[in-house]
């Protein structure tokens, strides 16, 4: 009987500690080449948050980037996108009015040359309007999750009112406590999620509002 009452204990053991390798081997293996340092640090971080918190990650990319559900979940499951990789593509697909499936499709044709070049092949050029709308739309995602992001020079002046460390006012987060819940508007309709600490502050969050599909 006890035995038998060691295996749920062991299966949930082994389950996290898979999770934490995947988690280990994408932060060891896993290069974006967006042709911006900041946007690959900050991919690089999704892939944590996205490792640990699936399911609100993967509510995020429905709600806010127009992505099937059905399709992020395959993504992430079956074919082991990285969680910064189907960030990247919805949000490039957002940017440029295509559907989400229709970057994917681009990436996987092309990912040896890396994101910078597949995303100024689908008009994404560095320093266009279009990118700098990408990188800006990492902020309202990072309030919804209430994960804290440090804003580079160019994203500061885009939001002058968060100060350095990218936090708007009222946002600071006590150590150990995670962060206060978040509301903002995303590319859906609604508000945002709010969510309780994880590694960098900010865990997962229960999203409110109605996406747009694609």
């Amino acid at each position: 009987m006890q035995r038998n009452r060691l295996l749920p204990s062991l299966a949930l053991a082994l389950a996290l500690a898979a999770g934490h390798a995947a988690a280990q081997d994408i932060s060891l293996h896993w290069n974006p080449r967006s042709g911006d340092v900041w946007v690959d640090t900050w991919l690089g971080d999704m892939n944590r948050y996205g490792t640990r918190y699936r399911d609100p990650f993967i509510d995020e990319m429905v709600r806010y980037h127009g992505a099937p559900r059905d399709l992020v979940t395959d993504l992430l499951l079956n074919r082991r996108w990285a969680p910064g990789d189907v960030y990247y593509a919805c949000a490039i697909a957002q940017v440029i009015g295509r559907p989400c499936r229709y970057v994917v499709d681009t990436w996987e044709a092309n990912r040896g040359q890396g994101w910078g070049v597949v995303a100024q092949r689908l008009g994404v050029k560095p320093g266009s309007p279009a990118f700098h709308r990408l990188k800006q739309g990492f902020v309202p995602t990072y309030d919804r999750w209430s994960r804290p992001i440090t804003l580079d020079e160019e994203l500061r002046r885009a939001y002058p009112n968060r100060g350095k460390s990218g936090q708007a006012p009222g946002q600071a987060t006590r150590p150990g406590k995670g962060a206060p819940a978040a509301h903002g508007n995303g590319n859906g309709n609604g508000n945002g999620n709010s969510g309780r600490g994880n590694e960098q502050g900010g865990g997962p969050g229960k999203g409110k509002g109605k996406g747009h599909g694609h």
